[in-house]
């Protein structure tokens, strides 16, 4: 589950981080109030305006409506309102929300932490995720700050830190001071790195993360470091044990089509082809649109409806995939191991009566206990359900559906 930037702040500064200072809002009139509060808290003049949406990019992204970048920098209290009111409620496009964009509800209002001091402002990156090729969690530095971390992994590999760490032991002190060291840093800036990354591990592990990424990290004017900016994805396998975390879910910035699939225990992911699919279990699924691919089609959607498919979740899956007004075919795909093929036969029939007409081919293929049972029930039901036993004779049902 992905957080907005103001959200993962102030879980790491429940943890110790330092962070850069800001406060939400979701009106001009509430950032001229967050402004006046960050002034007397932090003395700050000069506000950063921060666009909240689940994606990167944001400061060289637009919004479409007004031409504005989702972060900029106000250098006085008057200039806070109409800036804010330039990101509020249109659409940010970046390189990563594609060209439809995503509309912005609220911006984060934050200090300016480049001051001037003894020494100059410098950015750094600093991640926390899990490697799976090494089965353990790794650090990953870079004096590249402020950068997309892709571009320096792909033209300047060697400007990536890596430091892995032992699950049995953790995060030790010489791994800290080792990743601070490789950064440049000396003195107290070096002192401040290794307690900023010793409590960012700290938050990633307690949280049941699956990624933190901080970039840029910033090294102040007088030797601070702060988390500038904040992207933090969490483990929705452990959200169980975080009521608090899963709280901060912002159902505004997931696509409709999942959160319906999701209260129905599916697992949704829409796509942009013309056939949709309804099969039990990820690698059926990932088969079955390679199937699509090769009779001709393409797939309009990812959806799993795991192994308790019914009435209700079948009627479910329906009703999301025919939203697509780009489908021009359903093919379900089931092999009956855990669930009865000839159940899930019955739940297409019963939920094909309940939404009435549907206009659009539904090639169904069950193969496993009970198939040709199943097979017997959807043909016998006199509805417009064409029923294939391999998948190959699926595949040939779609491409006569398609032509």
């Amino acid at each position: 589950m992905n957080i907005h930037e103001y959200q993962a702040k102030e879980l790491l500064k429940s943890y110790g981080v330092k962070i850069q200072e800001g406060i939400v809002a979701d009106s001009g009139e509430e950032a001229v109030a967050a402004a006046k509060k960050l002034n007397e808290e932090t003395g700050t003049s000069w506000y950063v305006v921060k666009a909240q949406i689940h994606a990167g990019g944001r400061g060289k992204g637009k919004v479409n409506e007004t031409g504005s970048n989702g972060v900029v920098l106000a250098k006085s209290l008057d200039e806070v309102a109409p800036k804010a009111e330039a990101i509020l409620g249109g659409t940010l496009i970046t390189h990563q929300t594609g060209a439809e964009g995503k509309k912005v509800n609220k911006v984060l209002i934050a200090q300016d932490v480049y001051y001037p001091g003894e020494t100059e402002p410098k950015e750094y990156y600093l991640s926390i995720l899990l490697d799976r090729a090494k089965g353990c969690n790794v650090i990953m530095a870079s004096t590249e700050g402020g950068m997309d971390i892709e571009t320096v992994a792909e033209e300047t590999p060697e400007k990536i830190i890596k430091e892995w760490i032992d699950p049995k032991v953790g995060l030790q002190g010489f791994q800290a001071r080792k990743v601070a060291f490789k950064l440049g840093l000396e003195g107290q800036a070096f002192k401040e790195m290794v307690k900023f990354i010793f409590s960012l591990y700290k938050a990633y592990d307690n949280s049941d993360a699956s990624q933190f990424e901080i970039n840029p990290v910033l090294k102040t004017s007088d030797n601070q470091i702060l988390a500038v900016d904040a992207k933090v994805n969490l483990d929705d396998n452990g959200l169980f044990r975080h009521k608090d975390l899963a709280d901060l879910r912002d159902i505004s910035e997931e696509a409709p089509e999942e959160v319906e699939a999701g209260k129905f225990g599916l697992s949704y992911v829409k796509l942009e082809g013309n056939v949709g699919c309804m099969v039990n279990g990820a690698g059926l699924a990932m088969a079955t649109m390679d199937i699509i691919k090769l009779s001709g089609g393409e797939p309009a959607n990812f959806l799993d409806v795991g192994g308790t498919a019914n009435a209700e979740t079948v009627e479910a899956g329906f009703r999301i995939i025919m939203q697509d007004p780009n489908v021009k075919a359903i093919l379900i795909n089931i092999f009956g191991g855990i669930v009865r093929c000839d159940r899930v036969a019955n739940g297409v029939v019963e939920a094909y009566k309940k939404i009435g007409n549907i206009d659009i081919p539904i090639i169904v293929r069950l193969q496993g206990t009970n198939a040709e049972e199943a097979a017997k029930i959807i043909n016998e039901s006199g509805l417009a359900v064409e029923s294939a036993i391999v998948l190959s004779d699926a595949a040939q049902k779609v491409q006569e559906a398609l032509a």
